[in-house]
């Protein structure tokens, strides 16, 4: 019952948070993140837990006024088998919100964790068994995306797919899942931009602007890589963000350092390639500092600051997923407007302003899943529904939404004269 559902889902949180130590050692060995990232990290999973645990018998149907002599109403009822297929920059996380939802919502689940970081799945699919969950009501299958990832999309006894991760993949995830008519919801990858006005509390958003590209190092699709700033106080925005990039150090991810090590030699070599691109061709305005203790051998990125990067740069459109920010300079609302949506992504923005009027017509204008209005990423926003636009994906994870996401409506109607 859902009942039941809620108070399994509830003996999980608590067993995450009894064990939350040991799974932020497990997810900064796997991952690379700073071990005080991945303590908000386990932190986070026992917080959808408990969210999910709540909602589970909350999720109701609806009546319809109808015609004389009959009653109509809906139902709520789960896929079935859900295939949920994460990434590795988070897993914990983003295995919390789609897992949990899922089982709340009266589903079977397979999930796929990412081959670079598997770890946390596995240990979270035992502390799912000892809470009580029902053998089989959660799989946990490691292996190659390319193998397992794609035999799980294709498969006919799977009647939803959830996917995050890159472009590339989810295409060929929601294709896969097409030959079969199955459902998707894809959280693809952004260029999410912070757009800072004239009238901006400056004090406020400096650590917020750079704070929401270094966080993971970068490797986050809903990094704010974009800088937009009115060309009123771009000077100033340039002088701070490069005052505080030449502070961070990006050292061994367990002594919680301001970055860690890049998650794999190829993502290193990828986002480096950017940085070396850049370095050619753009304004370098600051970068970080590399810790003594850093091993020669670790998979390293110094946090890297351009300014006066022209829109259609590579560096201004396309996903870096690493510590590499760009700063531009707009004349006015519109000007802003068309640079903010000037990509093919819409996952997340941020605008900094006073104006009351301008903040509402900003979150309307832009395209995007989700819109910060002096803030960014509100605490972690387990509640707040979240997922992109264009090259960024549809559905929706997070909050109470991403429970019709796991399930289907069922319309009954009833004559009774």
């Amino acid at each position: 019952t859902a009942t039941e559902r809620g108070r399994i889902l509830m003996r999980m949180s608590a067993l995450v948070t009894a064990r939350a130590e040991d799974l932020a050692m497990i997810e900064t060995l796997d991952v690379g993140k700073p071990l005080n990232q991945s303590r908000r990290d386990s932190v986070a999973l026992a917080r959808y837990l408990e969210f999910y645990a709540g909602a589970a018998d909350k999720l109701t149907g609806t009546t319809i006024p109808y015609q004389e002599g009959f009653t109509a109403y809906t139902l709520r009822e789960p896929h079935g088998v859900c295939g949920i297929i994460i990434p590795w920059n988070y897993p914990m996380q983003i295995l919390g919100r789609a897992v949990a939802a899922a089982l709340a919502a009266g589903n079977a689940v397979v999930l796929k964790p990412a081959e670079d970081a598997s770890l946390s799945s596995l240990v979270f699919a035992s502390i799912a068994a000892e809470a009580g969950l029902p053998a089989g009501a959660l799989n946990v299958v490691t292996g190659l995306g390319a193998e397992v990832g794609a035999a799980l999309a294709g498969h006919r006894g799977v009647q939803h797919l959830s996917f995050t991760g890159s472009v590339a993949t989810g295409m060929r995830i929601q294709e896969a899942a097409a030959r079969n008519v199955v459902p998707v919801t894809l959280e693809l990858g952004g260029k999410s931009p912070h757009i800072v006005f004239d009238d901006a509390d400056l004090d406020l958003a400096m650590p917020v602007l750079v704070g929401a590209c270094m966080q993971n190092a970068g490797q986050t699709c809903s990094a704010a890589s974009r800088v937009l700033v009115q060309r009123g106080v771009y000077e100033e925005v340039r002088r701070r963000m490069a005052e505080i990039y030449r502070g961070l150090v990006v050292g061994p991810a367990c002594d919680s350092h301001d970055l860690g090590p890049i998650v794999s030699r190829r993502q290193r070599q990828s986002v480096q390639g950017f940085i070396d691109l850049g370095r050619r061709e753009l304004t370098l305005a600051a970068e970080g500092t590399l810790h003594p203790e850093a091993p020669p051998e670790g998979h390293y990125v110094l946090p890297t600051l351009f300014s006066e990067v022209p829109p259609d740069h590579a560096l201004a459109r396309e996903e870096i997923f690493g510590p590499v920010q760009v700063l531009m300079a707009f004349e006015d609302e519109a000007e802003a407007l068309r640079l903010a949506n000037g990509t093919d992504y819409g996952l997340v923005a941020g605008v900094w302003t006073r104006d009351g009027a301008r903040q509402l017509r900003m979150a309307r204008k832009l395209h995007s899943g989700q819109v910060f209005i002096n803030n960014y990423g509100a605490g972690g926003g387990v509640e707040l529904p979240f997922g992109g636009v264009g090259r960024s994906g549809h559905g929706r994870e997070k909050g109470f939404e991403a429970l019709y996401g796991f399930t289907r409506v069922k319309t009954v109607t009833v004559h009774h004269g």
